[in-house]
């Protein structure tokens, strides 16, 4: 948690990120909703080592772990087609995820690694060698404090919605990311995509958690029914499969 005595601190959030953070010391974070600003080379700026510090925040929605998760690969999967270099969110990803774990040895290894400063040492602000501005939103960084948690061993509402009457059986063609090929899945029209994620947990043994749905460039939310999702017969659904969470690294 930050601590900072005798220093107003002050959050302003928004629903899934901390929109600014001030303080009032030199170099203070000032987050925006832009991710990333054009380069200002005539510029330099101190590399502060990376805070032993967790964010604390609250969203404005309670998201669940499972939500959180989504949200945060929605992100770093997106954030490289705007702008900025790949190899760089790449590295904050993984800096990101050896932070959270606790293991600031590791993440500050990798910023130094790929030349990404900290001024403010925090991941919410940093900037290559060629002075480009990246910005990783809170939620990518730590849990809100009213995280809604999952219980063990247990399915979500959304995977235990019974199937509507009248849903008629269907076979759905998923394209997986994770090994480029497509499977056959059968379904009812009337069943969630949450429901679905759960067929294919069963079938390919992929956890919901870890699917995304998209279907005509637009993700499918665990709520929507198939056959409100409109999927023409024979077109492809890609199925994102995320990667595991990467193990905390012990010294």
């Amino acid at each position: 948690m930050i601590v900072v005595s005798n220093v107003p601190v002050a959050f302003i959030y928004r629903m899934g990120g901390c929109i600014g953070i001030n303080r009032s010391r030199s170099g203070g974070i000032n987050g925006s909703l832009e991710n990333v600003s054009r380069p200002n080379s005539g510029s330099t700026r101190k590399n502060h080592p990376l805070c032993h510090e967790t964010i604390r925040w609250k969203s404005d929605v309670p998201l669940t772990e499972g939500q959180l998760r989504s949200k945060r690969d929605e992100f770093w999967d997106t954030a490289p087609a705007f702008e900025g270099r790949k190899e760089i969110w790449d590295a904050l990803r993984a800096a990101a995820v050896a932070a959270e774990s606790l293991d600031f040895m590791l993440a500050q290894a990798i910023l130094d690694g790929a030349n990404i400063s900290v001024p403010n040492g925090f991941l919410t602000e940093c900037y290559d060698e060629l002075g480009t501005r990246y910005q990783v939103p809170v939620y990518c960084l730590s849990y809100p404090i009213n995280i809604v948690k999952e219980d063990n061993g247990r399915e979500s509402p959304v995977e235990t919605t019974e199937p509507r009457e009248g849903g008629q059986e269907i076979v759905l063609k998923l394209r997986l990311s994770s090994n480029c090929q497509d499977v056959k899945l059968p379904l009812y029209t009337s069943d969630t995509i949450g429901m679905a994620k759960k067929k294919l947990e069963s079938q390919e043994g992929l956890e919901p958690s870890r699917q995304r749905w998209f279907f005509g460039g637009k993700l499918l939310g665990d709520k929507l029914r198939i056959e409100e999702a409109k999927i023409a017969p024979g077109f492809v659904v890609q199925v994102i499969v995320n990667a595991e969470p990467i193990s905390r690294v012990e010294s």
